[in-house]
């Protein structure tokens, strides 16, 4: 019976995708519709956004920016139809999930009214904790930036002006992705390391910015059940505390830290660390934001009304430090 049982949770965790050419570990426990169902009784308003039919842009979904032997890490790209007269800024787009589940396609509508507002949006796929741990879904973000760059021409991006924006776990690695430009410990996939993979704004919606602090590194309590993080690192936070600090982005807060928004929920475990980062900004002169949308919950991005209130912070902020 307990090997039943064992069959049944690897078939779980196991994704085989049509862009796919091998199987690989995938965790699918966070998707909107489970979201939806944790967050309907409390916030009856809420409702799911879906993808926009928006004429004034152009879409090329599942480009593939990488591949890793038969793996293949795909990119959907999103640019207004005038971007090749003049090149224009653009975003790289990171779901969340808890670094092991959650899609690219959950980015796909602020995408859209990204590229509706004048920027080339590029949502990412990257390995999740079940396929990879740290630092691999940091090396393929960076290696997808270069892409971006390497291939501005087709979709009319001004390489000069990329930001990184990212929602709860994503937003943890925009931030680690925008705050460590160069930075050895997370080189690119071979065939980009010449690209730069310099930012020059951070969009950080709800995503934590110190794994030390005890909403985070103290959850593992019970070995049977890691925590998000710890299933990342392959190690809790007492059993490997130097790894926790490495990829905390508030460790590589500087003066060379780009401009930075955060968007957050109602809930202060999801701010881990934002003050003091803000602090380091403010001690350096950089352009920075903060704001709190009252009365949300965490996955605040994924539902109406508070997408209509998310994207205009976002848009105003970009247009600031980008255009």
């Amino acid at each position: 019976m307990k090997c039943l049982f064992l069959f049944f949770l690897t078939l779980h965790f196991v994704g085989f995708s049509q862009h796919d050419t091998i199987r690989f570990s995938r965790d699918t426990s966070f998707n909107v519709q489970s979201a939806y169902r944790k967050i309907a009784k409390d916030f009856t308003q809420a409702t799911i956004v879906k993808a926009f039919p928006i004429r004034a842009i152009n879409e090329k979904r599942n480009m593939v920016y990488h591949s890793l032997g038969e793996r293949d890490l795909h990119i959907d790209i999103f640019y207004p139809k005038i971007s090749k007269v003049k090149p224009v800024p653009g975003v790289l787009l990171i779901h969340g999930g808890g670094w092991a589940s959650g899609t690219k396609s959950h980015l796909v509508p602020m995408a859209q009214k990204l590229a509706e507002a004048g920027y080339v949006a590029a949502v990412v796929e990257y390995r999740l904790s079940p396929e990879a741990r740290y630092p691999a879904g940091v090396i393929d973000l960076k290696t997808a930036l270069k892409w971006l760059r390497i291939h501005a021409s087709d979709f009319g991006l001004d390489t000069s002006r990329i930001a990184t924006l990212g929602t709860s776990a994503g937003a943890t690695l925009a931030t680690l992705v925008g705050t460590t430009a160069g930075n050895p410990l997370y080189l690119s996939h071979p065939k980009s390391q010449a690209v730069s993979d310099k930012v020059q704004a951070i969009v950080n919606i709800d995503g934590v910015l110190d794994f030390t602090d005890p909403n985070e590194s103290g959850k593992d309590h019970d070995p049977a059940k890691p925590s998000a993080a710890a299933r990342w690192f392959g190690a809790t936070y007492k059993q490997n505390p130097e790894l926790w600090v490495e990829a905390s982005p508030l460790t590589y807060a500087s003066g060379k830290t780009p401009p930075t928004l955060f968007v957050n929920s109602a809930l202060p475990r999801f701010h881990a660390g934002r003050d003091q980062y803000v602090a380091v900004l403010n001690k350096n002169g950089i352009y920075n934001e903060v704001h709190t949308i009252d009365e949300t919950p965490h996955p605040f991005w994924l539902f109406h009304p508070w997408f209509d209130k998310a994207v205009p912070l976002v848009i105003s902020f970009l247009d600031r430090v980008l255009k």
